[in-house]
């Protein structure tokens, strides 16, 4: 018997691997993918300049990324003891203009430089809601009052205007892994979530259909239609569970992950969980020895870095000799 559609995704054509240059950029869904990948050692940037929740604000960042556009003081807001960027989480508010200014233009070029060395994109659409400020779409309404904001719902045909002028310049050659957020924006209310949702889904739709450069992969379905239970979602009811992220991980791994890379994951967790093991008696015969075959498979797996474990690992066996 079976008490769930299970989804089945595709073996994507192609495939990330360890060689691959990955810049990952979009609603909080990216940052649990790009975190496990971070932590498997994978070369991936997140969100050098925030997390961003429409598809405009991701494309307006990428064009800014592209041509290296350096943030000026007249760009800068005044607003609660902090100075703020409408394109910029507010994690890169500042006091002062000065001290906005350095950590802004800081993160963007990092981000220039991860778009230029990347070969993949992965990008998360959250939401097709946009707010306006003085006609120009916003990543980030920094707690303003609602009246500065125009309210309003991208169509589909400007999201794929907009993407494929993007695919054409700035991203050309480049592959795209597109993903609409399993979080559901209560905010913009249940019916006005489903609408927004199916507007990305639709988007994303056509242009995997345009472009064969651009492959999407199935979260908001795995969340939405294949696990389908409330013991999945976090406890505010929105957010995926820990455990679904879990699953979602695996469904991904199966479908971008080439063969090497998944060979190499289990190689790589050992490591880290020898890299996370805290003895209670270092000096031990038996942890030392542990440390040791540690090393030889650091040896081993040249191609992953893993210079802060084996700094570690040598200092054990330094305090111990």
């Amino acid at each position: 018997m079976k008490f769930r559609t299970e989804l089945k995704t595709d073996p994507f054509t192609r495939k990330i691997g360890y060689t691959s240059r990955i810049l990952a950029l979009g609603s909080c869904f990216t940052e649990h993918i790009s975190t496990r990948m971070e932590q498997l050692k994978f070369h991936i940037t997140a969100n050098p300049t925030g997390i961003l929740f429409n598809p405009s604000s991701i494309s307006e960042s990428i064009r800014t990324y592209a041509v290296r556009k350096e943030v000026t003081r007249d760009d800068l807001h005044p607003g609660h003891d902090l100075w703020f960027h409408y394109a910029f989480h507010g994690d890169f508010s500042r006091p002062s203009p000065e001290e906005a200014l350095l950590a802004m233009n800081s993160a963007r070029h990092h981000a220039a430089e991860a778009l230029a060395a990347s070969d993949t994109l992965l990008i998360t659409w959250g939401t097709a809601w946009v707010y306006e400020h003085e006609g120009r779409i916003v990543a980030n309404c920094h707690r303003r009052p609602a009246r500065e904001f125009t309210r309003r719902r991208l169509s589909v045909e400007e999201i794929v205007d907009d993407y494929t002028a993007l695919l054409r310049n700035e991203l050309q050659g480049k592959h795209i892994i597109l993903t609409v957020s399993p979080v559901r924006h209560v905010g913009d209310g249940l019916s006005g979530n489903s609408v927004s949702k199916s507007t990305l889904r639709l988007a994303a739709e056509i242009l995997c259909e345009r472009f064969p450069e651009v492959d999407y992969f199935p979260s908001y379905e795995a969340l939405i239609d294949d696990l389908r239970d409330y013991r999945y979602y976090a406890d505010d009811l929105i957010h995926p569970s820990t455990q679904a992220v879990a699953y979602i991980w695996e469904l991904f791994s199966e479908a971008v992950l080439d063969n090497h890379a998944r060979e190499l994951i289990p190689r790589i967790e050992a490591v880290l969980r020898m890299a996370a093991h805290r003895p209670r008696t270092p000096h031990a015969e038996e942890y030392q020895k542990m440390v040791r075959r540690a090393l030889d498979e650091i040896d081993r797996l040249k191609e992953i870095n893993f210079e802060r474990e084996r700094a570690a690992f040598l200092k054990s066996l330094e305090i111990n000799l």
